[in-house]
C-alpha cells in the first residue's frame, strides 16, 4: 500500500480570506451583514472566469480558485453584496423571472462601483471606469438605451465581478421562512448601514466599541446597553426623546439583590436597571431598552387599577414585544414573552385572556425574572429616588407624541396600529385625581345656588346702566346644609405626608361647597369617632389617632348606623389598600396612593392620589 496523499492547500485561498478580513475592517462595512458568502470549492454557481456572482437568494458564490490580491477580493465581495443592498436582485417567490439585460447590468455595476470608489473599498478603479454623472441606475439605463453604453462600461469583465458572465442572477422560488415571505434585502442593507453610521459617529465622538479598547488604552469601553441607548437618540425618533431623559443604572449588586434577570424600569424615578452580567448583543439590548421605555412612557405601572400587578405586567409584555417585533427594533432575547395569537390585542384584552389560567400565568417570566414584574411600583431599597424631580407624566407624553410626529415625517418605518393608538391616547390624558374628586363632590355635595330677583336690581353693566337686571342673592329661608363622612385608615402602613396632602385637598373642596363640618372616623384595629369637625381643621389641626393594624369595616358600620349622620350623606374612604374587604351600602369613593390597588372589586370610584 502506498502512502496516503497529502491534501495540497489552495494557494489562492489565503488571499481570499485576507480580502474578507480587509473588507470587515473597513469602517463602513464593519457592521454590514447583507447576504452570505459561499466558500464551497468548485461551487457550481460560481463564475467560470470571474470572482463571484450574487443571486436573489442572498448568496455570493465565490470562485475561490481565482488568483487575486486581497484588495481585489474585498472589492469583488463588496460589489456583489451591494447589488443585494441596492435592490438589483430582489428576492421573490416567482418561479421564473426575466434576467437583467446587458444595459441593466452595466448601469447597476457603474452605480455600485461609484459607491465603492467614494468609500475607497479594496483595489481602486481607474478614473475612466468611475461614473461621475451622479445619476441613479434607472436614469443611466434610460440614457444608455437611447445613446448606447459608453465603451468604459460596456465590457462586463472590467465593471463586473463574474468575468464575461452577468454577476447578478435572479433565481427561482426558494423557501424563506415558515410563512413563505421573502426577505427585503434593501431593508436589511438600510438597517446595516444605519448601524455602521452610528458606530462611525460613536468612534468619531470618542466612544469605543465594547471590544475596541484594549488594556491600557486609556479610554473607557462603552457598554453595549449604552451604545443601544445612544442609538435611539441618534437614529430612532419615536423613542429618542424618552431615551435622552432616562438614565441607566448598571450595578451588579443591585441587580442580584433585587432579582433582576435582564432589566427593570422605574417610571417615577426615570431609571432603567440593567444586569451587567446579562450576555446580550447590542441589537438585543436595543430590544430590551425599547421594551422598558414603552413600559414607562405608556404608564403601565399606573394603569394597573384593580388588576393583579404581575399578570398586568405580563399582559403588557406580550403587547410590547409584539409591537417591537413588528417594527423590527433590535432582536428579541430568548425567553421573552411573545405569542402571535395575541397580535393586535390591547393589554386589557390580553390580561382577560391569561387570567383564565392563573397557575400557568404565575410561572411566566418578564425581563426581571420569573414570577416578578419588570415594572417597578416603588423605588428599589438603597437606590437613589429621583421621584418628584419633574412632571414625568408630561415628559413621557410630550416625548412620545413628538417622537411619533418625527417618526412619521421622516418616514422611519412601520408602526403598529395598536402602538399608534396608545400614543395618541396620551394626547388627551385622563383627568387628574383631584379633578375627578372635585366632580364626585359636585355630584353628591351640591353647593347652595344663589337666586335672582328684581327686588335688588343690578346696574353693573357699563354699556347699559339704565337697564335694570335681576340681582343675585342667597335665599333667606333655611336650607339643609350638606355634609359627608371621612373614614381615615390610620394604620402604620399609611404615609403621614401623603395623608396630610390629601386631607388638605379634601378640605379645600369642602370649603368651596359651603360644607360647615365633616364627620370624621379614625380606624385602625378599632374605630374612633371624632364627631363633626370644622372643615378647616381637617387639613390644619387634625390629630391622627391609631397607627395600628387595618380593620375598616367597623368604621363603615359606625357611620352607617350613626343617628346624627344623614342617610344620603356619602362616605370618603382614605386608605393605602392594605385592608379587608369592605361592604358599603351608601354612595362612597376611595382615595388610595397612585400605583396601589384595592384587594377587592370596589363598587365606588377609586381616585389614585400622588
Amino acid at each position: 500500500m502506498g502512502k496516503p496523499s497529502k491534501k495540497i492547500p489552495d494557494p489562492a485561498r489565503p488571499d481570499f480570506e485576507a480580502g474578507l478580513a480587509l473588507l470587515s475592517a473597513h469602517p463602513a462595512f464593519a457592521e454590514l451583514s447583507v447576504g452570505s458568502v459561499c466558500r464551497v470549492p468548485n461551487c457550481q454557481y460560481a463564475p467560470r472566469r470571474g470572482y463571484c456572482v450574487v443571486d436573489s437568494n442572498g448568496t455570493v458564490h465565490v470562485s475561490i480558485s481565482q488568483r487575486a490580491t486581497p484588495e481585489r477580493w474585498a472589492w469583488a465581495v463588496a460589489h456583489a453584496q451591494l447589488h443585494l443592498g441596492f435592490g438589483h436582485v430582489p428576492a421573490d417567490t416567482a418561479a421564473e423571472r426575466p434576467q437583467p439585460d446587458d444595459v441593466e447590468i452595466a448601469a447597476r455595476c457603474a452605480v455600485v462601483n461609484r459607491f465603492l470608489d467614494a468609500l475607497r473599498v479594496g483595489a481602486p478603479l481607474p478614473p475612466e471606469m468611475v461614473d461621475t454623472s451622479g445619476s441613479d441606475e434607472e436614469t443611466l439605463i434610460d440614457r444608455w438605451r437611447n445613446l448606447g453604453v459608453p465603451p468604459a462600461f460596456a465590457d462586463p469583465e472590467l465593471v463586473g465581478t463574474a468575468g464575461p458572465d452577468p454577476d447578478q442572477v435572479l433565481v427561482a422560488h426558494s423557501e424563506w421562512t415558515p410563512d413563505g415571505k421573502p426577505p427585503d434585502w434593501r431593508a436589511v442593507f438600510a438597517r446595516s448601514l444605519s448601524r455602521s453610521v452610528t458606530a462611525a459617529v460613536d468612534v468619531a465622538g470618542g466612544a469605543d466599541r465594547p471590544d475596541a479598547a484594549g488594556p491600557g488604552s486609556g479610554s473607557r469601553q462603552k457598554k453595549r446597553w449604552e451604545l443601544a441607548l445612544s442609538w435611539f437618540v441618534a437614529s430612532y425618533p419615536l423613542l429618542g426623546g424618552i431615551a435622552s431623559g432616562l438614565s441607566i443604572v448598571s450595578d451588579v449588586e443591585v441587580a442580584q439583590a433585587h432579582g433582576i434577570w435582564i432589566a427593570a424600569v422605574d417610571a417615577a424615578a426615570g431609571e432603567i436597571y440593567v444586569n451587567p452580567l446579562a450576555s446580550l448583543t447590542e441589537p438585543q439590548w436595543r430590544f430590551v431598552l425599547a421594551h422598558e421605555m414603552l413600559h414607562a412612557a405608556l404608564r403601565h405601572g399606573d394603569r394597573v387599577g384593580g388588576r393583579d400587578r404581575f399578570l398586568w405586567n405580563v399582559a403588557a409584555d406580550y403587547v410590547i414585544n409584539g409591537w417591537l417585533l413588528e417594527m423590527a427594533v433590535g432582536e428579541m432575547p430568548d425567553g421573552c414573552l411573545y405569542d402571535p395569537e395575541l397580535a393586535g390585542m390591547s393589554a386589557e384584552e390580553v390580561y382577560d385572556r391569561i387570567a383564565r389560567d392563573l397557575r400557568r400565568a404565575r410561572k411566566l417570566r418578564t425581563l426581571r425574572g420569573a414570577g416578578i414584574g419588570d415594572v417597578l411600583h416603588e423605588p428599589l431599597p438603597g437606590v437613589h429616588d429621583k421621584s418628584g424631580a419633574a412632571d414625568l407624566d408630561d415628559f413621557y407624553r410630550r416625548a412620545l407624541l413628538t417622537g411619533l410626529a418625527y417618526h412619521r415625517d421622516s418616514d422611519r418605518g412601520f408602526l403598529p396600529g395598536g402602538l399608534t393608538q396608545a400614543i395618541k391616547a396620551l394626547e388627551h390624558p385622563p383627568p387628574k385625581w383631584d379633578v375627578r374628586l372635585a366632580r364626585w363632590f359636585d355630584e353628591y355635595l351640591p353647593r347652595a345656588e344663589p337666586a335672582r330677583s328684581y327686588a335688588r336690581p343690578s346696574r353693573r353693566q357699563s354699556s347699559t346702566p339704565d337697564i335694570p337686571r335681576p340681582g343675585r342673592y342667597l335665599p333667606a329661608e333655611l336650607v339643609p346644609r350638606v355634609t359627608f363622612g371621612v373614614l381615615l385608615d390610620t394604620s402604620a402602613s399609611m404615609d403621614v405626608r401623603q395623608l396630610g396632602k390629601v386631607l388638605g385637598a379634601v378640605a379645600s373642596f369642602a370649603t368651596a361647597r359651603d360644607v360647615p363640618a365633616v364627620r370624621v372616623v379614625y380606624c385602625d384595629v378599632t374605630p374612633k369617632d371624632a364627631g363633626y369637625l370644622p372643615v378647616e381643621e381637617i387639613g390644619d389641626r387634625l390629630r391622627v389617632w391609631g397607627r395600628g393594624g387595618t380593620v375598616l369595616q367597623p368604621g363603615i358600620r359606625l357611620l352607617e348606623k350613626a343617628a346624627d349622620f344623614p342617610d344620603d350623606a356619602p362616605i370618603l374612604i382614605i386608605t393605602d389598600g392594605q385592608c379587608d374587604v369592605l361592604t358599603v351600602r351608601r354612595p362612597h369613593a376611595y382615595l388610595v396612593p397612585a400605583g396601589l390597588s384595592l384587594p377587592f372589586k370596589p363598587h365606588g370610584p377609586v381616585f389614585g392620589f400622588r
